[in-house]
């Protein structure tokens, strides 16, 4: 990406520069520990770490963690930060949430898992028909795999193989979403994919409803999977009518239509297809709803829920030739997954807390819009219920080739690291500020206020 042109003409690209390298050398001399810990970890972990994004996310040194509490997390140097990344929304309920330590602990002492459904299980099944609209569910360990297994009942029940995503999506690390546009062919975007599978999925721009018609006037699509609004590009909001649309020309097609809500989920009471009554054939939900605890869920229609009662995978003696379908896992719907879903959606994922969260997003919105025009710069904040950010233009995307005008790499990088230095913890590149269910109003204002004081040392 070119990181030198999306900028207003008022921000000085030397002061970012000196800026940034002045607060990197501040953060390395606060973290001498973390330092230390990760190079003597790189002799049993690769890059010091056990998953590899805890160090490729993050372009000035690592931490290590030494725990949390509520909206905040310290490291092992003892230095304290207020978490507007939470986890990438994997610990939107702050870290150590009661609801969830105790049902979570008493699962454990009850046990962990069964390989067998636990009575809790439809407490969470039945809610999230009520929320989202869709009657049948099923658990998984993450919106990978959840997304994963929805494209395999859709390849089973279309008889088609091609997968139809959007610009910009996101939709876990799986062979059919991990891929991009080159002239007119799609290729893996990573290492270690298959370029075959990667055929197999068609892109088109989000909000544009006639390039999607186009990809599925063909006959070969599948399954249309898109989140309801992108936020793994920062963030771009459906046109009115776009999700719609979409429904109405899979059904004309003969394709199926998933909304990945593992993000949006917790933007909006019932998800973005709960909230605004969105007609979907599956629903895929994740970050373990944002507990800390990993799992996730698929939702679907009775008749989708019909077709994988028929055809059960079982191992009681079939033949090869009669398996069923291809989903499923040891951990998958574990008493503790049950345990954490079932105290978020009765005691955290109320609908007087997202009031809330959407209040204090609205806040640190507007907040962020009010320091724009002192600094005289022509840019808005995003706002989408609990999610925030930075649109470097004073119009928002509607597309993701749109939204990459506002990824300004150095300057996200600068503006992490100088807030680090100041006991914040700032979104990685893709997203935004997020607040969560912990987050008070000193904690917004807090933000706005670095983020003010950052842009008075780079704007002239």
């Amino acid at each position: 990406m070119d990181t030198g042109t999306h900028l207003n003409g008022r921000v000085d690209r030397a002061a970012l520069a000196a800026l940034r390298k002045r607060e990197e050398a501040a953060f390395a001399a606060r973290t001498p520990k973390s330092r230390a810990w990760l190079e003597a970890a790189r002799a049993s972990m690769p890059n010091g770490v056990p998953v590899a994004w805890m160090a490729g996310l993050y372009r000035h040194n690592s931490i290590v963690a030494g725990g949390g509490a509520g909206a905040f997390f310290r490291d092992i140097d003892g230095n304290r930060y207020c978490d507007f990344n939470v986890c990438d929304l994997a610990m939107t309920m702050g870290y150590g949430p009661p609801p969830i330590v105790e049902a979570v602990s008493r699962a454990v002492a009850n046990g962990a898992h069964f390989l067998l459904a636990v009575e809790d299980t439809r407490a969470v099944t039945e809610e999230l028909a009520r929320r989202v609209g869709l009657p049948a569910w099923q658990f998984t360990l993450s919106a990978s795999a959840a997304n994963t297994e929805v494209m395999r009942i859709a390849r089973f029940m279309t008889g088609r193989t091609k997968i139809l995503i959007f610009d910009g999506q996101y939709h876990g690390h799986i062979e059919e979403s991990l891929v991009t546009q080159r002239g007119n062919e799609t290729v893996p975007i990573q290492l270690g994919l298959s370029a075959r599978t990667a055929k197999e999925s068609i892109i088109v721009p989000f909000n544009d409803l006639a390039a999607a018609e186009a990809a599925l006037k063909a006959h070969e699509i599948a399954l249309v999977i898109t989140e309801p609004a992108l936020t793994n590009c920062l963030l771009v909001e459906p046109k009115p009518g776009f999700i719609e649309g979409l429904g109405a020309l899979a059904r004309q097609y003969g394709a199926l239509l998933c909304l990945d809500e593992a993000h949006t989920f917790q933007f909006e009471y019932g998800g973005m297809a709960g909230s605004r009554k969105l007609d979907c054939d599956f629903v895929t939900l994740g970050k373990g709803l944002g507990t800390g605890v990993s799992f996730a869920l698929y939702g679907m229609t009775r008749a989708i829920a019909d077709v994988m009662e028929k055809h059960l995978d079982s191992d009681i003696g079939l033949d090869i030739g009669s398996k069923g379908l291809a989903t499923g896992g040891t951990t998958y719907g574990s008493a503790i997954a049950v345990a954490a879903a079932k105290a978020a959606l009765e005691q955290v994922l109320t609908p007087e807390n997202y009031a809330r969260v959407d209040s204090l997003g609205k806040t640190l919105a507007e907040g962020l819009e009010t320091v724009f025009r002192k600094h005289g710069l022509d840019w808005r904040a995003f706002h989408l219920g609990p999610r925030s950010g930075y649109c470097l233009k004073p119009d928002f995307p509607t597309n993701a080739e749109e939204a990459s005008e506002s990824m300004d790499i150095e300057m996200i990088d600068a503006r992490r690291v100088f807030m680090a230095n100041r006991e914040v913890w700032d979104a990685v590149v893709s997203a935004g500020p997020q607040v969560s269910f912990a987050h008070s109003a000193e904690d917004i204002a807090r933000y706005v206020s670095l983020a003010d004081a950052f842009l008075a040392e780079i704007v002239r």
